[in-house]
């Protein structure tokens, strides 16, 4: 299958378009007494627009970007976008990892595990690192038919196996990416060495066994907070189409959907720039508004109801749980109902759904003990 060489490269003219945009937003009023109570708050969404305006470098940020070798490859018939980057003076044959991000997020997510990876001077040697955009996001095209797990799975599979050659390699997502990576460890045992997560599979089902008191507890405080949250979803798997058309014309409209989750969901104690810059939110924004995709990243929302229960994932896998609100004492008896082969099971007290931006320390070392371990096994 053919690669190409691919360079992000925004024209001037959309570049133009979004700051007269920027510079037209109409704002509204704080709908409650507080900051934050009813979503994204006015001030913070006009200062950041301000600074998006006048502040924000995306050139500077583009040639930051371009300094990784990323590729377009035909897979499933649509263009796949994904980084490939070798292991640096590599001692031996480098084990290949997969990083998969998730909703609402890019293959920006991944970068600060990169060069903490494919480093040999760090603790467990050096891996290949492949960093695709999934299909439907950034410069990935959305396939025709529905956008599964398996879908994904396949395509991703396909990517490392038929595209860039490897006989084997392991797999790390979060939030999406991460069913994902579980849907590769159970489909292609053969292939995929072991799967490192930070949000822990559910089984297909609960029927095997009744459910322990720490499961119930959590399956209803869980249920709880999908009532505060899961607003979100409702709308983008009922009425994608609407919300899209809404949110690819106003960037501030853009902004403001994607903050509210990395607000909500990562650890930053109430200030979003304790744990993401505000330069990598608006990196992350900024290429949801030049590629157009809001609505095609929607479509994993929309086809849902397409997804089919997934079998039991038999691969060695690792986790290190997220802090975030929707996985609070997580118990790990529920994933014990989806993994037969728990190698790592960590919760470390920090780190959200955003784990690679947040800390790509502690997630790097937990992920290289990890799969160079399984060098040896």
């Amino acid at each position: 299958m053919s690669v190409s060489p691919f360079r992000i490269d925004v024209s001037d003219a959309v570049l133009d378009d979004l700051r007269a945009r920027l510079a037209r937003t109409r704002f509204t009023d704080r709908s409650g007494h507080h900051p934050w109570q009813g979503g994204v708050d006015p001030d913070y969404l006009r200062d950041l627009v301000s600074y998006w305006h006048d502040g924000f470098d995306w050139r500077a940020r583009e040639a930051e970007l371009n300094a990784y070798p990323q590729h377009l490859a035909l897979v499933g018939g649509r263009k796949l976008h994904f980084l490939h980057v070798r292991a640096a003076r590599p001692a031996g044959t480098p084990t290949p990892l997969l990083l998969s991000h998730g909703w609402p997020s890019s293959f920006v997510e991944m970068l600060p595990l990169v060069d903490r990876l494919t480093d040999p001077a760090r603790p467990g040697g050096a891996f290949d690192v492949v960093v695709p955009s999934l299909p439907g996001f950034g410069f990935s095209e959305v396939p025709d038919e529905p956008v599964t797990r398996a879908l994904l799975a396949r395509t991703l599979h396909e990517l490392m196996t038929d595209v860039l050659g490897y006989e084997r390699y392991g797999a790390f997502g979060g939030d999406v990416g991460g069913v994902v990576t579980g849907w590769l460890g159970a489909l292609y045992p053969e292939q995929v060495a072991g799967i490192h997560l930070i949000h822990p599979p559910f089984p297909a089902s609960f029927d095997a066994r009744p459910l322990s008191a720490a499961e119930q507890t959590y399956l209803d405080a869980e249920a709880a907070y999908d009532e505060t949250d899961g607003g979100y979803s409702a709308i983008m798997g009922t009425r994608p189409d609407t919300l899209a058309a809404a949110l690819a014309d106003s960037p501030a409209g853009l902004a403001a959907w994607l903050v509210d989750k990395y607000r909500d969901w990562s650890d930053n104690r109430g200030d979003l720039a304790n744990s993401i810059d505000r330069d990598t939110l608006l990196t992350i924004i900024t290429l949801y508004w030049a590629t157009g995709t809001i609505g095609s990243s929607f479509r994993q929302y929309a086809d849902f109801a397409h997804n089919t229960p997934r079998p039991m994932i038999d691969v060695p896998a690792a986790f290190t749980v997220s802090t975030e609100p929707s996985q609070a004492n997580f118990p790990r008896e529920i994933t014990e109902r989806a993994c037969t082969d728990i190698r790592h099971w960590s919760e470390p007290g920090r780190g959200g759904h955003f784990m690679p931006l947040e800390e790509p320390d502690l997630l790097a070392a937990e992920m290289r003990q990890f799969f160079s371990s399984l060098r040896r096994s």
